[in-house]
């Protein structure tokens, strides 16, 4: 087949996109605007290997399986029964071991139904009390990185609070070595297959001779596309990664319900990402409407005196920054992810990332929209070709 697929971008959805399409057949071409790949699912250098936010996998949707049939999420660590103890919610300005009993109530009702059409702090305070309400939306703000989670459609944050705090066991996965080293098996896997990758390559416009897929977040496909409809709701966070002396008194993961922040050690599951003898933590706190980042930093500091014992005269390493629109897209009341901007543009243009119409959170709705990105793609490339099948003669 001597028909091209064009990627554009070389973060998650595009090294999706381009191993999907090219292990059907077709040659393709990815361009990146950076000098390295990878996007968002990048991390720092060792010996501290820190994310922006945090960074899991969920091991129960078909994302997942198409990472793990390849070989791509091989190698997971986990806790020790120790730090999976250490597990906190901060109240109250206290950090304590369980949840108040109105969200244990609320985790309980896994077969609730929640409506599209009305924001979750409505939902949850009719349903329990307006305290329970806004201690749900904070616990569930690591996923949405939002202050007023509450605002977003109730059966959008109710999904999600289910997936990640509900009675079931969660599908968490952590792969040793973060999501670097997952990329850097997708980049050997696309190189492996003939993808040719240029870096350092910026496209100011649509490239001609067969399907492109753009894979770029929603302001440079705007801007690419010429398309003004382009845009979505995202979270906006204060980030903070702190390599700290290892210290029993150290919490593995606290849940804000306070002020939505979240705190996690990822060497409890992982060595291999900071130097023997250290801890690495990764904070986050979502920054309120008119807020400045400054004084979300503070706040988030506050949290980390809360959780991290001592933790300025043990710092090793140390890592601020902010994450806005970053963070995958958030669905408001009267919306889904079917609502959200179309993966096929029409003339054989496909859009995929993290903010466009296919179901998941944040990495998943990139991986998702990148697999129904490439297989349209694909057909459109055979359909140029004169081919129906891989490895039909063209004429």
């Amino acid at each position: 087949m001597n028909t091209p697929i064009t990627v554009i971008g070389g973060g998650l959805a595009g090294l999706t996109a381009a191993i999907d399409a090219a292990e059907k057949g077709v040659p393709v071409r990815l361009f990146e605007a950076h000098q390295s790949l990878g996007g968002r699912a990048r991390a720092t250098p060792p010996p501290h290997v820190a994310h922006e936010g945090a960074h899991v996998f969920y091991a129960d949707g078909p994302h997942y399986t198409w990472l793990k049939k390849r070989g791509f999420v091989a190698g997971l660590g986990w806790p020790g029964l120790t730090d999976a103890a250490k597990v906190g919610f901060r109240v109250d300005g206290r950090i304590r071991r369980v949840p108040p009993i109105g969200m244990l109530r609320a985790q309980s009702r896994k077969w609730t139904q929640a409506p599209v059409d009305v924001d979750f702090h409505s939902w949850a305070t009719e349903r329990w009390d307006e305290r329970t309400a806004t201690q749900v939306a904070n616990a569930i703000s690591v996923v949405t990185y939002d202050a007023h989670t509450g605002r977003l459609s109730a059966a959008f944050v109710w999904d999600l609070f289910q997936r990640a705090l509900g009675v079931t066991v969660p599908g968490v996965r952590w792969v040793r070595g973060g999501w670097q080293q997952v990329i850097d098996r997708m980049i050997a896997r696309a190189t492996e297959l003939g993808v040719v990758i240029e870096t350092g390559a910026r496209v100011d416009e649509l490239p001609t001779g067969g399907p492109v897929i753009v894979a770029t977040d929603l302001d440079s496909a705007r801007r690419l596309l010429g398309d003004e409809s382009l845009h979505g709701t995202g979270g906006f966070a204060a980030l903070l990664d702190i390599g700290v002396t290892e210290d029993r008194r150290d919490r593995f993961v606290v849940f804000d319900l306070d002020e939505a922040g979240f705190s996690e050690c990822y060497t409890a599951q992982d060595d291999t990402i900071a130097p023997a003898g250290e801890s690495l933590f990764q904070l986050q706190m979502p920054v309120r409407e008119n807020e400045s980042r400054d004084n979300a930093h503070q706040r988030l500091e506050r949290l980390a005196d809360a959780v991290l014992p001592e933790w300025r005269s043990r710092t090793t390493f140390h890592r601020t920054s902010t994450a806005k629109n970053r963070t995958g897209a958030l669905d408001l009341p009267g919306t889904t992810w079917r609502d959200r901007p179309a993966i096929d543009r029409g003339d054989g243009v496909y859009l995929a990332g993290d903010m466009v119409a296919a179901p998941g959170m944040r990495g998943e709705i990139s991986i998702n929209s990148a697999l129904s990105a490439a297989a349209s793609a694909v057909t459109a490339a055979r359909r140029a070709a004169g081919a129906t099948t891989p490895g039909t003669p063209t004429g």
